[in-house]
């Protein structure tokens, strides 16, 4: 008695569970159907924002005179930047790398290749961020006159995405509850109820890479651009970027 008494106790919560999860009759669904959106929404501005890494390089036949002469060219560039007025926190060093150099040459007496001990490479990377996008250009001739050795970027981007985002969820939904609408208005019914909203995020942007004297984009040459005003008398054109969010809704159709 006491063993039946006992798997009687057990087998309640699973009664109880039953009972709490009620599946819906096919005559309820065709009541009061549901309909499943994908909204998306979209905002496009232009970049407020822009990353440029920029480097420096020495040769010298030993290791210490080469990191010595690159630490008094990053030296002279790390100043020539706060001259430009960005701030500290806009300033962040990338790496610091020092590595032996060979050449390879082609043996006559052999005729095989062989390295050539060439001396020491020492270099530096410093990423940068500035918010003064017409004066972007003029920073980039700042950065080489001042020593840089290479420049990569800009990468544009915008500082505060979320005003733009909360713009483009209002949006969505708006666009959700009208179409869901137009849904329930065909088939009879008069209004609808938002019964779940699922969100990714969008954000979409071209990156232009400068190299020396050379500009190409990231991920293959883009369609040409409209005709635009030279902004500094610069080859730097910020564009738009887009910002928005998708929306996964499901709305219930009443009468």
């Amino acid at each position: 008695m006491r063993l039946l008494f006992a798997l009687a106790i057990l087998a309640l919560p699973t009664v109880a569970a039953a009972q709490v999860a009620p599946q819906s009759t096919i005559a309820e669904m065709a009541t009061t159907p549901l309909v499943k959106l994908s909204i998306s929404e979209t905002l496009r501005t232009p970049p407020d924002e822009a990353s440029i890494t920029v480097g420096t390089q020495a040769r010298a036949p030993t290791a210490t005179a080469a990191a010595q002469a690159n630490k008094v060219k990053t030296e002279k560039l790390l100043a020539t930047i706060r001259a430009a007025g960005l701030r500290e926190r806009d300033i962040q060093t990338q790496g610091i790398q020092l590595s032996p150099e060979y050449n390879y040459i082609n043996d006559p007496a052999t005729g095989r290749g062989r390295q050539v001990f060439n001396g020491y490479v020492a270099s530096n990377s410093i990423l940068l961020k500035t918010r003064d996008i017409p004066k972007l250009t003029a920073l980039l001739d700042t950065l080489t006159t001042a020593g840089a050795d290479s420049v990569y970027g800009p990468n544009f981007s915008i500082s505060d995405p979320l005003p733009l985002r909360a713009e483009a969820r209002k949006r969505a939904l708006e666009r959700g509850q009208a179409e869901a609408l137009e849904y329930a208005r065909n088939q009879g019914f008069s209004r609808v109820t938002l019964l779940s909203v699922e969100e990714g995020v969008s954000y979409r942007g071209t990156d232009v890479i400068v190299t020396a004297s050379r500009v190409s984009y990231a991920g293959g040459p883009p369609p040409p651009p409209p005709p635009a005003p030279e902004r500094d008398g610069g080859i730097v054109a910020p564009g738009q970027l887009e910002t928005g969010v998708s929306l996964q809704l499901i709305y219930r159709l009443e009468r």
